[in-house]
């Protein structure tokens, strides 16, 4: 079996990654409310907070708000192209000071030690990309956390839906001008689907099952070839997250689903609540509260969200 971490890294090492990254929540709505949701989680947790370690952090998104928070931080990842759009972007903020920028691959944290950071983090699924190491690579971050730890995963409830809907990605779309090619194939592609789009219910059980969202079969040839792919995949059941952390020594670990109340909304509705600022702060703080709810947890739109106490 290839080592997902060599994947991985041929994906968020492609050039425009750092670029595509650092914008997208100039382009889908989804990953706004994901984003408001974490900095909230980060935010509530604060108290005592003087260092802390982003694990998988890419462009920077929480890394460089805690940086200008005076919280001295390791901007921690894979992705060169990701790490270079950070850097820059804290040079612009005039907080280089308070960062430490490292390319490195999750699966290997042996240059820090037990306790090191008062909050670990490791957002936007990056714990999911180690399979089949997700299980240590939560115990190691864990073990490096003093004080706070806020994971995000990829949610295994949360991404079957999308299984049954090939468009369903349309619902987000911000700004339908984008140049991002995706946004291009979903406006225009996915919806030419649908008429005759029948789910593969056997497909559906397996990624159920298995708890992975990518097909393990094709990937060494694939990867053999030179292509890009995207990484293997584990998506977490909450109980299933919950008990690993707990495993592994946290305390009071609390999930929530971000994205579970908007997928109930239409994509004019969202889009009309993005362009007025503020009916979009009290719908972003209401989601917040709503997503929080226990029961979200498994609903959240791409993600699942654990914070605890160590």
């Amino acid at each position: 079996m290839v080592n997902s971490s060599e994947i991985s890294s041929r994906f968020w090492n492609q050039p425009q990654k750092g670029i595509e990254e650092s914008i997208r929540e100039e382009t889908y709505i989804d990953d706004i409310i994901q984003k408001h949701h974490i900095e909230q989680c980060i935010i509530k947790n604060l108290s005592g907070i003087k260092t802390a370690f982003d694990g998988g952090a890419g462009s920077g998104r929480f890394s460089l708000m805690l940086a200008q928070m005076g919280i001295k931080v390791i901007h921690f990842d894979i992705s060169l192209s990701m790490i270079e759009k950070a850097k820059e972007k804290a040079e612009e903020l005039g907080i280089a000071d308070n960062i430490v920028f490292v390319n490195g691959r999750l699966e290997d944290l042996s240059d820090y030690s037990d306790r090191q950071f008062d909050m670990v983090l490791s957002i936007d699924a990056p714990v999911s990309y180690t399979y089949p190491n997700q299980f240590d690579v939560i115990k190691k971050l864990i073990r490096m956390a003093n004080k706070k730890v806020i994971l995000s995963v990829a949610g295994n409830l949360g991404w079957i839906p999308y299984l049954f809907n090939p468009a369903q990605k349309a619902q987000y779309i911000l700004d339908k001008n984008s140049d991002d090619p995706f946004v291009t194939w979903t406006i225009n592609e996915a919806p030419k689907k649908l008429p005759d789009f029948k789910p593969d219910m056997e497909n559906v059980e397996k990624v159920y099952n298995t708890h992975m969202m990518t097909d393990l079969e094709d990937m060494e040839a694939v990867h053999a070839r030179g292509e890009i792919q995207w990484p293997h995949t584990y998506a977490f059941m909450p109980d299933e997250l919950q008990e690993a952390m707990a495993a592994c020594g946290a305390k009071n670990v609390k999930l929530s689903g971000p994205g579970a109340l908007s997928r109930s909304i239409p994509n004019e509705v969202l889009v009309n609540i993005m362009r007025d600022s503020s009916l979009k702060d009290r719908f972003l703080s209401f989601c917040f509260k709503y997503d929080s709810n226990l029961w979200c947890a498994g609903m959240g739109k791409d993600n699942l969200v654990a914070c605890a106490d160590v």
